[in-house]
């Protein structure tokens, strides 16, 4: 049976490319390459005081299928930069509670009558100590984040990592639904990313 070497606190992450064409595909790969995703991710965490191992998945995408999610997951049809997709039940992160995921207005009572109908809370997913926790997935639009580079001035490398640490803040508990909460990953991502380096 396969079991992970947690002695090393080096997250572990899957990256996934598919955007609209295969130049966007091999300029995402080639970009991808020079930049130390796994320091990045170990910064973050260890910024936040996030110290299991743990493993996620990054994808690059085109704007069409990061526009169909944003859509399904968050009622807005139109592209965006990033979408993180949690798989813990709660936030890692012991912060204050309006920096923390939100309950959208409106689903309180919906999700109480929804446990309430079935008769008990739904299970709580655990990791086994042998295994890393897996926080879940990121989705990054490749096109969005060149239009964002372009627009504020500074390179798609600059973009992409600002917008991973932002996935990875959302991952572990970090929400930006409040001005508290966008106010304090802003500065949390501005910290985490000062003078960090590209690679070539």
């Amino acid at each position: 049976m396969f079991e992970p070497d947690l002695e090393t606190d080096e997250a572990l992450i899957d990256v996934a490319i598919e955007t609209e064409s295969a130049a966007e595909n091999e300029a995402a790969a080639q970009l991808l390459e020079r930049l130390d995703l796994e320091r990045l991710v170990n910064s973050t965490l260890r910024a936040v005081q996030v110290e299991q191992a743990v493993t996620l998945t990054l994808a690059i995408s085109g704007d069409s299928a990061i526009q169909a999610l944003n859509r399904e997951y968050r009622g807005q049809d139109k592209p965006t930069d990033v979408l993180s997709f949690p798989l813990l039940d709660e936030p890692l992160v012991q912060v204050r509670a309006d920096w923390l995921w939100q309950v959208p207005e409106g689903t309180e009572d919906v999700e109480q009558a929804s446990d309430e109908s079935v008769g008990y809370a739904a299970p709580v997913f655990v990791t086994p100590a042998e295994l890393r926790t897996n926080l879940g997935d990121i989705m990054i639009s490749w096109p969005t984040t060149r239009r964002q580079a372009e627009e504020a001035g500074h390179s798609m490398a600059d973009e992409l990592l600002f917008l991973l640490c932002h996935g990875i803040l959302h991952l572990v508990g970090y929400d930006d639904q409040t001005e508290a909460g966008y106010t304090e990953m802003v500065r949390l991502q501005k910290a985490i990313l000062a003078g960090f380096e590209v690679e070539g």
